[in-house]
């Protein structure tokens, strides 16, 4: 079965976090379903719900009844609702991610996992609501470009809404899925990823670039409370494994290797991502 017929197994639901707004997620839970969520999954910037496919497979197949993940699609990211300001942050997306944890009754400590882009909502989250988070676990994070030139953060912003200009969702896919992974990745993973990011809306992807290029990551680190794991894979070239060690050094968090994965770490090194969420299940 392909990624993409399995990824329809898990079909996305809607709810409503304001008058104005709706948030798009999937969900999975083991055996029984009255299990409070334990784990909220934030994605990247070119991804969505769909990117979490291999922990929300894993929620499923376990007989373990205390595993409920919930994993969004970002505001202006599938039928969710973009976000009301041009250039948001990071805090505007975790108010929206808490909005949406309260429309779905989450009232227990969890265990918030960000990858790429989706660190920086992490943890602002965890910065603005620390009692709700009893873990943070960030996948090859993007640590923002706050700290860079202005020149540098006003290229990298133009660069990237150029590209999408350009080639447009469907093109960009095209050309970016093979960099998302290691050169050892299969065939139906790069299509996967393809297909995945091919998806994007470019008015909402182009809030997300703006936030990233205001992002300060480190900044938020230093003021999170809870217990940090970092972790990437030695084959990302976009957030290098050795720009994510010294991340998590300064942080004074736990850095762990996924091995020989690209930056799609949650897809290309699921078992290793799974183990360190404490998804059960998972062979030695």
């Amino acid at each position: 079965m392909s990624p993409t017929t399995q990824l329809s197994l898990l079909p996305p639901e809607n709810v409503r976090v304001a008058a104005d707004a709706v948030v798009q997620f999937r969900r999975a839970h083991g055996a029984g379903d009255g299990a409070a969520v334990t784990h909220v999954l934030l994605h990247g910037i070119g991804s969505a719900s769909a990117s979490w496919l291999a922990q929300l497979q894993q929620a499923t197949e376990t007989d373990w009844p205390a595993h409920h993940l919930v994993a969004w699609d970002a505001p202006g990211y599938g039928a969710s609702t973009a976000l009301p300001m041009e250039a948001p942050r990071a805090a505007d997306y975790a108010a929206r991610m808490w909005h949406w944890l309260d429309a779905l009754e989450v009232d227990q400590p969890i265990t918030l996992v960000g990858h790429s882009l989706g660190a920086l909502i992490a943890a602002s989250a965890a910065v603005s609501a620390p009692d709700r988070v009893a873990r943070l676990v960030l996948l090859a994070p993007a640590p923002g470009y706050a700290h860079a030139s202005a020149a540098l953060r006003d290229k990298k912003l133009a660069d990237r809404l150029a590209n999408l200009a350009t080639h447009g969702p469907a093109g960009m896919a095209r050309a970016r899925a093979g960099a998302m992974l290691s050169a050892s990745a299969d065939a139906a993973q790069v299509a996967f990823i393809e297909h995945v990011m091919a998806q994007i809306d470019p008015a909402g992807y182009t809030q997300a670039a703006k936030m990233l290029a205001g992002g300060d990551l480190a900044a938020d680190l230093r003021q999170v409370s809870c217990p940090m794991i970092v972790a990437s894979g030695d084959a990302d070239t976009i957030t290098p494994a050795q720009a994510c060690q010294e991340l998590a050094r300064q942080a004074g968090a736990d850095y762990v290797s996924l091995g020989a994965a690209g930056h799609a770490c949650a897809l290309e090194a699921a078992r290793q991502v799974n183990r360190l969420l404490g998804l059960q299940g998972m062979a030695a």
